[in-house]
């Protein structure tokens, strides 16, 4: 009978265990960031998050500045061409459902900022560079956030003189 009572007693010890390890959300490495030509792909796998029926809303966010010019069909550049630099805070959020196991593995994808540049008639707006640094991932619901690795990347196209 004593054994039988020593076996509850571990038994109720690792459902605490993982009760608590359930309660701590964690990213299991930094969040990965790549290129995606010109915006970010933010990827993570955060475990400890238990069974929240809601969902979990992250946001992913950089500090990107970009330059912006005017080309003509073709990529070819006129002459004067039309240039814009911008420097604005980028973001994108998203809600994800956590698995059976409590964990959440998926991606979100930063966009390069937006430009206010006007071209003349013929011509089109192009990004001809940008740079994010700062990246971070960011789970709202359980205000854990990283910052990703690597945590800046820069996006380098075709540049009129």
């Amino acid at each position: 009978m004593q054994i039988k009572r020593k076996h509850w007693w571990l038994l109720g010890l690792v459902a605490v265990a993982t009760a608590a390890l359930a309660a701590h959300p964690h990213y299991l490495r930094a969040p990965s960031a790549q290129l995606g030509s010109p915006k970010v792909i933010v990827n993570w796998a955060e475990v400890g998050l238990g069974n929240t029926g809601s969902g979990v809303t992250y946001i992913a966010s950089a500090t990107a500045g970009a330059k912006f010019q005017c080309v003509k069909t073709g990529h070819v550049c006129p002459k004067p061409g039309a240039k814009e630099e911008v420097l604005q805070d980028v973001h994108v959020s998203g809600t994800f459902s956590v698995d059976k196991n409590g964990k959440i593995s998926d991606t979100l994808v930063i966009p390069a900022p937006r430009s206010t540049l006007v071209c003349p008639h013929y011509q089109h707006v192009v990004i001809a560079s940008v740079v994010f640094t700062n990246i971070t991932l960011t789970d709202v619901t359980n205000g854990v956030s990283s910052p990703a690795n690597p945590s800046a990347l820069s996006y380098n196209g075709p540049e009129c003189p």
